[in-house]
């Protein structure tokens, strides 16, 4: 019996613990419920994200707190062609205010404000009432571009452990502040950037996207304890450009149109010096600019100060200079738009962007046409009675020495060293208005050099062509009047003259770098053509020598002591004719017999009563070249004369006088200084020569300079005849005949034309 019970309750348990099939058919079917639950419920989500994921997304949002910021690039610098930073980038810090995090405890808000109010310039009011108004804003600025020293007193109380616990919800944004560490220097051709980093003007424009980096992004999702992690994109720094300037050249070159500025402002009128100044020093032999400055100057750390602005003629909305003189109540009359209109002016670089009628710098240029083309052979002579007509009927066109009788009879050579108008006539008649123009172009004119700058004017239009051209253009464009140019295309085609016929690209900047110093692209001079053959270069180099050194040559207050160069001086009639105003200007190259340098020196419309003297220009050139070529260790070749080293000698006391003045106030004008001879160099002082400074060694021991007075008010030697004449040469001065030019058929203006500027092909 005991057995047969164990028996059942084995049989009882086996029962109870069997699957049995209706029990597997109901767990499938809640299986396939499960799955069938599971993928409704994937649908619905699929659904939901579809039609309402940015809904809900922004709810979810809304709820946490993000976190996002930009990392600025920093802007590429510009340095000189030594390493000399022109422009930088530095950085700085906006302070911010977090007002909803501030407001988390009573204890905050006060510490915070405190602290702020303790370490910055800002009102407690301000912030107090700001921060009533705005209880949760995230983002407040209360002032911008801080130093890293000015925001480092705050900082401090940050970290204090006491102190630091109650300031809450004030953090410093990063950002780049374009800075200029020598102000003025350059401004023309460097430009600045406006406000949100785009550059202006200059190199600063033209090479805006190669300056311009890529700004980075740190950003993620924060909760209450902050322990997201963060995402970081770094920012992409702007490539570096390293220039062909030279800030030494640079310096001096600047110094003397101050100088001269100083000098002439306010001599025969209200006013600066000229309407404008401008000076570009090249390298002949590459076309690397080595200096390029017009005067007025601007600041490039604050280019909207209106200081600059006074003594500079007024400009209308089509750019035209007129009669009015900006002073402290024209200035204060002009409204927001004129105002503009003056900076603009101011901001524009005139050595690239305006245009006017070369004069007799265009000489060199239609002897170098004739020979090359073969219709002159350089041996020619020409009777020049003072004046030339052209066309039966009309009005002769004068020649300089018109009220001596002309310059009698002279070679091609005595043509530039007088500067013979009605031999140069001559030369274009026989050349002839087809190959004049042929060349002409092969120079450049009419054409844009495409220089690395922006603002380059177009003179297409400003030029002859086979149309345009009669006889009495034919005339006046052999030297130089009836068409427009531009400084850097006159300096260009120069250089071409008298480096072999090799004409180079002018250029800015010779290398991109990047950040870490390696280079990204080599920039190399590019040779685009040979506009002469070198005998013919070597022809016009004799030429203009005679300029400067010749018995008869119109640049002798050009040369430097101890030096010999060539060039051209240049007296431009502008426009209406007859209006007794003039573009002065010389164009030479250093040294005479192997030439490293073109130093082209414009001076538009002088402050004076008598604006056609070149002297104004030569003296500029003078001045500039005795301490440029010292610096560029361009040994002297030629001996000094006492009047030259006595000159040097009161250079060298002007400028050791004014180092001692700055330390100790002692006059050391009767100490020895030594060192006969040499040049100063960066920081002399040489003012305007005076009439026996100008004289070169050979001048003052002329046997053939007529007896003469000296007329105190102008200078001028004065014969006994009563003929006004140069106190140096002895040439007669036409100071009240002119030469009876005709109006030009060309959209010129007043001879202070812009040319047409478009945009500037970017080479990257």
């Amino acid at each position: 019996m005991d057995r047969n019970r164990e028996n059942n309750d084995r049989k009882d348990v086996q029962n109870a613990n069997k699957f049995t099939t209706k029990m597997q058919k109901k767990l499938v079917v809640l299986y396939f419920l499960v799955l069938l639950a599971f993928a409704g419920l994937s649908v619905r989500l699929v659904m939901i994200n579809r039609d309402n994921g940015e809904q809900y997304k922004r709810q979810v949002l809304s709820q946490q707190q993000y976190s996002s910021r930009t990392i600025p690039f920093k802007r590429g610098e510009i340095l000189d062609s030594k390493g000399t930073r022109l422009a930088v980038s530095e950085k700085v810090y906006n302070l911010v205010l977090d007002c909803k995090l501030m407001n988390e405890k009573e204890e905050y808000v006060e510490g915070t404000i405190a602290a702020l109010t303790q370490c910055f310039d800002v009102e407690e009011a301000s912030i107090r009432s700001y921060n009533e108004q705005n209880p949760t804003s995230q983002y407040h600025v209360l002032l911008k571009q801080l130093t890293y020293d000015e925001i480092a007193p705050f900082q401090e109380l940050q970290n204090d452990e006491e102190l630091g616990k109650y300031i809450q919800g004030v953090w410093f944004e990063e950002e780049y502040r374009r800075v200029y560490p020598n102000n003025t220097m350059a401004a023309d051709v460097i430009g600045f950037t406006s406000k949100d980093n785009v550059g202006n003007y200059g190199l600063e424009e033209y090479y805006n996207d190669i300056l311009s980096g890529v700004n980075g992004r740190e950003y993620g999702y924060m909760n209450d304890d902050s322990n997201l992690e963060r995402t970081t994109k770094a920012a992409v720094d702007g490539y570096n450009l390293v220039t062909t300037l030279d800030a030494n050249i640079q310096g001096i070159v600047e110094r003397k149109l101050q100088e001269y500025n100083d000098t002439y402002k306010n001599a025969a009128g209200e006013g600066n010096g000229a309407q404008n100044v401008g000076c570009v020093i090249m390298d002949v032999n590459n076309g690397n600019v080595l200096a390029m400055a017009s005067y007025p100057f601007f600041n490039l750390n604050d280019p909207r100060n209106t200081d600059m602005l006074l003594g500079q003629h007024v400009v209308d909305g089509q750019g035209t200079i007129q009669e009015t003189v900006i002073n402290e109540e024209t200035l204060a009359a002009m409204d927001d738009d004129t105002l503009y209109q003056q900076l603009n002016a101011l901001w524009k670089n005139y050595c690239i962007a305006n245009t006017f009628e070369p004069g007799s710098t265009i000489k060199p240029f239609t002897v170098a046409a004739g020979l090359e083309s073969g219709k002159m052979t350089g041996n020619e002579t020409y009777q020049c009675n003072g004046s030339l007509t052209i066309v039966e009927g009309q009005k002769p066109i004068k020649c300089h020495s018109y009220r001596v009788g002309g310059d009698g009879l002279v070679t091609v050579s005595g043509a530039v060293e007088r500067s013979c108008n009605v031999a140069l006539m001559k030369m274009g008649q026989t050349i002839g208005k087809t190959t004049l123009l042929k060349y002409m172009q092969d120079f450049n004119f009419g054409l844009k050099t495409n220089i690395d700058l922006a603002g380059e004017a177009r003179t297409a239009s400003l030029v002859f062509t086979e149309d345009s051209m009669g006889p009495v253009e034919l005339a006046t464009a052999s030297f130089g009047q009836g068409f427009n140019v531009t400084m850097i295309q006159m300096v260009a085609g120069f250089c071409s003259l008298i480096n072999g016929g090799y004409y180079y690209e002018p250029h800015m900047v010779s290398k991109v770098t990047a950040s870490d110093g390696s280079v990204v692209r080599n920039i190399e001079p590019r040779l685009l053509k040979q506009t002469i053959s070198e005998a013919t270069s070597e022809k016009i180099r004799e030429y203009c020598k005679a300029v400067v050194v010749g018995e008869n040559g119109t640049g002798h207050t050009a040369r430097p002591a101890g030096y010999i160069i060539g060039g051209k001086t240049g007296t431009a009639e502008t426009q209406p004719r007859g209006n007794g105003q003039y573009v002065v200007s010389f164009i030479g190259y250093a040294p005479a017999d192997d030439p490293q340098i073109a130093i082209y020196v414009v001076v538009d419309r002088p402050n004076s009563d008598k604006q056609d003297d070149a002297k104004y220009a030569t003296r500029i050139v003078r001045s500039i070249l005795t301490e440029v070529l010292p610096y560029m260790d361009i040994f002297m070749t030629e001996p000094l004369s006492e009047t030259e080293r006595k000159e040097l000698e009161e250079q060298q006391i002007a400028y050791k006088q004014k180092l001692m003045d700055q330390v100790s106030g002692n006059d050391i004008s009767g100490n020895d200084i030594g060192g006969e001879g040499d040049v100063p160099q960066e920081g002399s002082q040489t003012g305007e020569s005076s009439a026996a400074g100008e004289s070169t060694g050979d001048e003052g021991d002329n046997p053939n300079r007529p007896e003469m007075e000296i007329d105190p008010e102008t200078g001028y030697g004065i014969l006994p005849d009563g003929t006004k004449v140069d106190p140096n040469t002895g040439e007669a001065i036409d100071e009240d005949t002119p030469l009876d030019l005709p109006e030009p058929n060309l959209p010129l203006g007043d001879g202070q034309g812009r040319g047409e500027e478009d945009g500037d092909e970017n080479p990257f």
